[in-house]
């Protein structure tokens, strides 16, 4: 009888095994939150590209806008934020004007946007009248330090762009540094103050090093000391992305470096402004090379704990499945050459469930490739520690449905199952419907109040468990999954989850 409840399959996974299709809203969700524009195991970045301009051809622009949104303020994505703005503007939607202000919130993501329409990503070429206001609007409103920091980049570089748009500066200052940064003569005494600074440092090298992003220095022989300067000078994300940088240029050498560099990195005030995501700090962990010191290393380890002190408690027992596969070996941003990230979707995986157990110590943790895998976890033990034990079970197959399988045979209880795969389950195929899906129903006739959570790492049109009311599909690897698991495993969540939150995002 519970076989004839599940729901037959309408469509196949990436391994060709039976899976449930979402609906175009929900898919174009997926890729907004987990779509990075390059080649992943299943995918290329040809053919990510094309899925996510055909799903905005199926949805209107106002969702489009709202994920837009979405991805950029809680996901922290750069490239497919700045793509969906560029649909907007190939669409000539009206929501291309809000969307375009809170996504377009820096440097990088202008040049994103101004590179992807010349590209003709969406068909055309040129910015077009309402795309080059709203670009003229960003370089006249812009701060003297989001101009400063976006004049370090290329292809376009902020000097093309400005070549491109002509913006009209009212500020004197701002005239001094459009002309500055695309070398036509300017009134030095007009310049920012920071980059007066910086044009008297190249000219006599007595000067105190100037206080502008450290990309504008490198170009300039430094010594250890100015690096060291650098260093004390830098922002905490510009510290942690620099870590092997500075082991290069002898930073750890100078006295009392490594002591202020660790104190930076764990200083939980600074974390918070920074709104730190605790898989930037096990990227950075894992990008360490040997020179930098183990008290450093430290610091980032102290930093994740901070970082999870917004990972709630979940009332009830929770049961968490990392899947630990093959396919999960792939970096989690797609594969980029020399600049692939050193983050897996295993180590994504991990890092969600060592940060449950640590939040919910009763959790159960079942990692799962083709069959169950043991792994035996201490709740007391670092996140790091527990991310690392989980990540060093990698390969072998996908079975979606063994760890559920498990847990109906040993009739475990638990309120909240938690998912963490790329979805791509195959050797527990079956015609007609998923595995997973006919083992969930199994476990519900344990658990008749259980709900399933699955956090999708890659970008998928699929899933092994069809969206109903008591299962929710969320793409992504953000801080966001952790609120969005816990209000659905509190009943708070309505019965559009995930893309309800989407379209709960007020333009």
């Amino acid at each position: 009888m519970i076989g004839k409840f599940v729901p037959f399959a309408d469509t196949v996974n990436a391994a060709q095994a039976p899976a449930y299709a979402m609906s175009p809203r929900h898919q174009l969700a997926q890729y907004a939150a987990t779509g990075c524009l390059n080649a992943t195991y299943y995918a290329n970045a040809e053919a990510q590209l094309a899925s996510v301009l055909q799903l905005c051809e199926q949805v209107d622009a106002a969702f489009i806008a709202q994920a837009d949104v979405y991805c950029r303020e809680r996901g922290y994505m750069k490239d497919m934020p700045a793509l969906l703005a560029v649909v907007l503007a190939g669409k000539g939607a009206a929501e291309l004007a809000p969307a375009f202000r809170r996504v377009i919130n820096n440097g990088k993501m202008l040049r994103n946007f101004v590179q992807m329409i010349r590209s003709g990503t969406v068909g055309r070429k040129s910015l077009g009248t309402r795309p080059k206001k709203l670009v003229q609007q960003w370089l006249n409103n812009a701060t003297q330090a989001q101009l400063l920091s976006a004049s370090v980049g290329t292809a376009p570089s902020l000097a093309d762009v400005v070549k491109m748009v002509h913006p009209k500066p009212a500020d004197a200052w701002r005239a001094a540094f459009f002309a500055w940064l695309i070398g036509k003569p300017f009134d030095a005494d007009a310049l920012p103050p920071q980059l007066r600074a910086f044009e008297a440092y190249k000219s006599d090298r007595t000067q105190p090093l100037p206080d502008v992003p450290f990309q504008m220095l490198t170009s300039l022989e430094l010594s250890t000391g100015d690096w060291a300067q650098i260093a004390r000078q830098g922002s905490w994300q510009m510290v942690r992305m620099n870590l092997n940088t500075f082991g290069r240029h002898g930073v750890y050498r100078v006295p009392g470096m490594i002591g202020l560099i660790a104190a930076k990195l764990r200083d939980a005030e600074v974390i918070a402004k920074a709104h730190v995501f605790p898989y930037q700090l096990m990227a950075a962990f894992k990008a360490a090379s040997d020179e930098v010191p183990r008290k450093i290393r430290n610091a980032l380890e102290d930093a994740l704990e901070i970082a999870l002190s917004n990972v709630p408690e979940i009332e009830g027992r929770v049961v968490v499945c990392p899947d630990v596969s093959g396919s999960m070996g792939s970096p989690v941003s797609g594969y980029r050459g020399s600049a692939t990230s050193a983050m897996r979707c295993i180590d994504v995986a991990a890092l969600v469930a060592a940060a449950m157990l640590r939040k919910n110590p009763g959790a159960m943790v079942i990692p799962f490739a083709g069959d169950v895998v043991r792994c035996d976890l201490n709740p007391r033990d670092t996140v790091m520690t527990n991310a690392q034990k989980l990540a060093a079970l990698g390969g072998g197959a996908t079975s979606c449905s063994a760890p559920l399988a498990l847990m109906v045979k040993n009739k475990v209880k638990a309120n909240l199952v938690v998912f963490v795969s790329d979805n791509e389950s195959w050797i527990d195929a079956r015609h007609g419907m998923t595995a997973t899906m006919q083992r969930w129903n199994e476990f519900k006739v344990i658990n008749p109040q259980a709900r399933l959570v699955c956090v999708d790492c890659t970008p998928n049109a699929t899933s092994q468990a069809t969206e109903r009311e008591d299962v929710l599909n969320i793409g992504g690897f953000s801080d966001d999954v952790f609120r969005i698991v816990a209000a659905f495993a509190a009943g708070q969540l309505g019965a559009q989850h995930w893309v309800g939150e989407i379209e709960a995002v007020d333009m």
